[in-house]
């Protein structure tokens, strides 16, 4: 299985202990700067369809803002109820002080 590189912003545009969504290829990432650690998960929450940029970051764990369940950003494990399917997660990197994201070819 290849994988896409998508370069997506510099670091310094993303605050720390922040959310911002992005659109890579159509579908809606949310990008994650936790304590200057860069993570990525789709950004639609896999209970209640909201985005999950527009909720609470508490640590290293998302709080969707429709229902209040919550996600364990680096592993997109639910770790709330009433999530209970993990979300998509996406490897990063930081090169050259821009924030790197990589997508399987395949990925929808």
């Amino acid at each position: 299985m290849s994988e896409t590189c998508h370069r997506i912003c510099p670091l310094k545009d993303l605050a720390v202990n922040s959310i911002q969504k992005f659109d890579i290829d159509g579908n809606p990432v949310a990008i994650y700067n936790i304590d200057g650690a860069v993570y990525a998960t789709d950004d639609t929450c896999t209970h209640g369809l909201s985005s999950l940029s527009k909720g609470e970051l508490d640590g290293d764990v998302v709080e969707c803002s429709l229902h209040f369940g919550a996600f364990h950003v680096p592993t997109g494990k639910p770790v709330g109820a009433p999530c209970s399917v993990p979300l998509r997660i996406y490897r990063t990197e930081v090169v050259d002080g821009v924030v790197q994201l990589y997508r399987d070819a395949d990925a929808k």
